[in-house]
């Protein structure tokens, strides 16, 4: 039995999906949300407050490994800096806890939650939806996608 940990970064909304893989093969979903950091506070103070709450989440679950999604660059520079600045905090929180972690790029994700790498968001949302036996399309979006980063490394990870 492996307990992942997936990681989809941002400054202001990062979302976590814990997924454990059972003996058996199947997927289950064993917790997921987003990790909010206040606008109104410095962005050194907003880093302080995800790298705090992921380091809660990582003592409370002890996951065995993670997936985290690597950075693309958008045609906005700013918010690419800042989910970098969020993805080095994961990564040290990550480091910290002696987690291996694995990165996947948004394309990787879809194509291997969904079979193709150009799906959309709602695509993605239905079929983690779907692979982990949920009632209800996963939400918010942060967590729907780091849910799919979760069972991306799980099943990369079973098969390599």
């Amino acid at each position: 039995m492996t307990l992942a940990l997936g990681i989809d970064p941002g400054l202001a909304t990062t979302g976590y999906g814990i997924v454990r893989l059972e003996p058996n093969g199947e997927l289950a979903a064993i917790k997921f949300g987003v990790i909010l950091t206040p606008k109104a506070d410095s962005i050194p103070a907003r880093l302080d407050s995800l790298y705090r709450e992921l380091k809660s989440l990582l003592k409370k679950h002890k996951p065995d490994t993670c997936g985290v999604e690597k950075l693309f660059f958008q045609r906005n520079v700013s918010t690419a800096i800042a989910v970098g600045q969020a993805r080095g905090v994961a990564l040290l929180a990550l480091e910290q806890a002696g987690i291996p972690v694995f990165e996947y790029t948004p394309n990787e994700v879809k194509q291997a939650v969904a079979g193709y790498g150009s799906a959309d968001k709602k695509q993605v949302q239905e079929m983690v939806r779907a692979l982990l036996n949920l009632t209800s399309l996963p939400k918010p979006d942060d967590a729907a996608d780091a849910l799919a980063i979760a069972i991306t490394h799980l099943n990369t990870k079973r098969y390599s």
